[in-house]
């Protein structure tokens, strides 16, 4: 059965889905303890990812003073995907609501006023759009320094206005992205071909990868540590039933 589950994007990401050129997303597999290693596994269940304790000589491996080996029998965690295929996601971003008595008309989108039309009005799960004001929304509204933006995490079901369908998951290391998969998420080939200046889609896709990172994680979780990640296709779907509760 399908959920209906967040997903956060900052404004630029926000910006390629609106124009149709995002169409995938990677998230990393986090490890839940410091003293595991990743790796994929098989048996008779199937081949999947799973995080076990790290070949620690004296806490999973060692010899006897007979000269005989031991190995600790170790059990392991299974990794599971934050997404399903079929799951519907409604997508936080950086938002703000203002209310009818609160505008002036002199809220600015893309460098011209703001047109009540164009936003989108409180709506219920019952059909009914309440006039009292309009949900903003950062990646492509510019306006007067008044406005108070509040964060995606922070954004209720209701205000989402992309909402998209998960149409694949599957786990991969990061540096498996080509250069398809760098234009899926969102970035151009700028090479020039007279002097080779630019970068490629993959390139332009690794360099924002690492600026997300905390440098603090970067040996862990950066594009050089090559981490496991969750590739998340997905395509814009209308606002289900439901949707607004």
């Amino acid at each position: 059965m399908s959920r209906i589950l967040p997903i956060l994007f900052n404004g630029d990401m926000v910006r390629t889905i609106l124009e149709g050129r995002k169409s995938v997303t990677r998230r990393i597999v986090r490890y839940r303890y410091s003293n595991t290693e990743m790796k994929m596994h098989t048996d008779k269940y199937g081949t999947r990812l799973i995080e076990i304790q790290s070949d620690v000589e004296g806490e999973t491996y060692g010899k006897n003073p007979d000269g005989s080996t031991w190995h600790k029998l170790r059990g392991y965690i299974e990794k599971n995907p934050p997404y399903g295929k079929g799951d519907i996601l409604y997508v936080r971003e950086t938002w703000a609501f203002i209310s009818c008595a609160g505008c002036n008309g002199d809220y600015i989108r893309d460098g011209g006023p703001l047109n009540c039309y164009d936003y989108q009005a409180v709506e219920y799960d019952d059909g009914n759009t309440i006039s009292d004001g309009c949900f903003l929304y950062r990646a492509d509204c510019k306006t007067l320094e008044h406005i108070t933006w509040h964060p995606s995490i922070h954004m209720p079901k209701q205000a989402a206005r992309i909402w998209l369908k998960v149409t694949d998951v599957r786990v991969e290391r990061l540096q498996e992205i080509d250069e398809r998969g760098g234009r899926r998420e969102g970035f151009v080939n700028d090479i020039c071909l007279t002097d080779g200046t630019g970068k490629s889609a993959a390139k332009h896709f690794a360099d924002l990868w690492d600026s997300t990172i905390k440098k603090s994680d970067l040996n862990r979780y950066g594009w050089d540590a090559n981490p496991w990640v969750w590739v998340i296709e997905f395509e814009r779907c209308r606002r289900p039933k439901g949707g607004s509760e």
